[in-house]
């Protein structure tokens, strides 16, 4: 991911807005999405400040051209991803000199970004999610068995269980509670969860596409890289832990994922790519069909906050860095492919719950409860999520000498089950 004159800390835009100290999205970010307007068809944008490019008004007004922006005009990002990462630096070089100072001001290509609806990103056809934090799976695995906390794999590959791409939405969306079967009072149960849960995640769109039984070998796995968002991987542990004897999660984690609708590309993230922590002492070294020798960790710091219908505002329960995750995106492309698995274009990964090890780096309520209930500012209590609680994502990279860009916002309600 090479650093260029895009990402110059010094740039700044005739956009007044992404100028401003602590914007979530300056010039140096330009993150895609897709949206509409008032039941509009939904098409390609870039968030710019509090407003977005109109990728096809642009392009109408002849100030972009070429097959990367043609792909990236319409209702999915899907064929500007089957491109590969050579057409997003493209588009991002033509977007970033179409909305610098220096270029003349054309308010008419923007809408504010209070006016529009955010969609998916494209259909998503596959979703995988890993489980690459040291520290969440430490934690947990100790409170389960403190002689052995660790899967036995965990050390020589990124583990991972392929979850459910139909119900993956955008931020915003509701959440139903789900009914489901587990134990309570020492039978099993039928009956809606009473433990809800987040899971603070990363997740991750590829870019092209290998033939089956091809793989991405780590050398070039970063160039499967599109982009990142925010992802919430909703968890029910009553139902969970009951199900997952011995084949792993299902239903406690298929009713809903929610996404951040803003991909920041791979090319955005250039400055602030980082080497992975070392490994504990003991611990074995990674396999060497895993090992880039690049920088491929990033400095990106984030935070699920909680607000309950009480409450004024969200509260800040979890803080957590993901460059201390034990695991790369790069990683985690290499070994999903090095069977010969086909990963698709606007396919999605999941990075796996992203806890730190310092206390308030617990990235779900069920690391949190290790402490005890979550105790929030106007005196009320969690042990797990209650209807019309809301949890909000947020995260933002930081470089020494880069200008920090942010994810906006992942956030989901609530709701109570069905009556039946």
């Amino acid at each position: 991911m090479p650093i260029d004159h895009t990402h110059a800390s010094g740039l700044t835009s005739w956009v007044a807005s992404a100028n401003a100290p602590g914007c979530d999205f300056p010039i140096q970010n330009l993150p895609l999405g897709i949206f509409s307007i008032a039941g509009g068809t939904p098409r390609g944008g870039v968030a710019i400040g509090d407003q977005v490019l109109d990728i096809g008004l642009a392009m109408a007004h002849g100030l972009l051209r070429g097959a990367a922006a043609e792909a990236a005009s319409g209702p999915s990002l899907r064929p500007l991803m089957a491109m590969g990462r050579a057409a997003s630096a493209e588009l991002r070089h033509n977007v970033s000199a179409l909305l610098a100072a220096s270029a003349p001001p054309r308010p008419e290509l923007l809408h504010p970004q209070s006016a529009i609806r955010m969609h998916l990103p494209g259909e998503v056809r596959n979703f995988s999610d890993f489980m690459a934090s040291y520290d969440h799976c430490a934690r947990l695995g100790a409170a389960r068995d403190p002689k052995n906390p660790l899967p036995p794999a965990f050390h020589h590959l990124p583990v991972a269980y392929h979850s459910r791409a139909s119900s993956v939405r955008p931020s915003g969306t509701n959440v139903r509670r789900p009914w489901g079967q587990y134990f309570k009072d020492g039978e099993i149960v039928f009956a809606p969860t009473g433990t809800m849960d987040f899971e603070l995640e990363l997740g991750i769109w590829i870019a092209g596409e290998n033939e089956q039984g091809e793989p991405t070998p780590i050398s070039l796995a970063d160039q499967r890289l599109f982009g990142f968002c925010l992802l919430n991987d909703w968890s029910v542990r009553d139902i969970q832990r009951y199900e997952m004897p011995p084949l792993g999660p299902f239903l406690g984690k298929s009713l809903h994922t929610s996404v951040s609708p803003w991909v920041i590309t791979a090319e955005a993230l250039a400055p602030f790519a980082t080497a992975l922590p070392p490994r504990q002492a003991g611990a074995p070294q990674c396999p060497p069909h895993l090992t880039s020798g690049r920088p491929d960790g990033l400095r990106i710091h984030m935070q699920a906050a909680l607000q309950t219908p009480a409450m004024a505002g969200p509260h800040v329960i979890t803080s957590a860095p993901f460059e201390n995750m034990y695991w790369t995106p790069a990683q985690m492309v290499a070994h999903h492919t090095s069977n010969g698995c086909n990963l698709l274009p606007g396919d999605l990964l999941g990075s796996g719950t992203v806890s730190g090890p310092a206390e308030g780096g617990e990235a779900c309520i069920a690391e949190l409860l290790l402490r005890g209930p979550i105790q929030l500012p106007n005196g009320e209590s969690r042990r797990y999520l209650e209807d019309g609680d809301t949890i909000i994502f947020t995260g933002q990279a930081h470089a020494p000498g880069a200008t920090p860009i942010g994810f906006g916002e992942c956030r989901g309600t609530i709701l109570p089950a069905h009556k039946a």
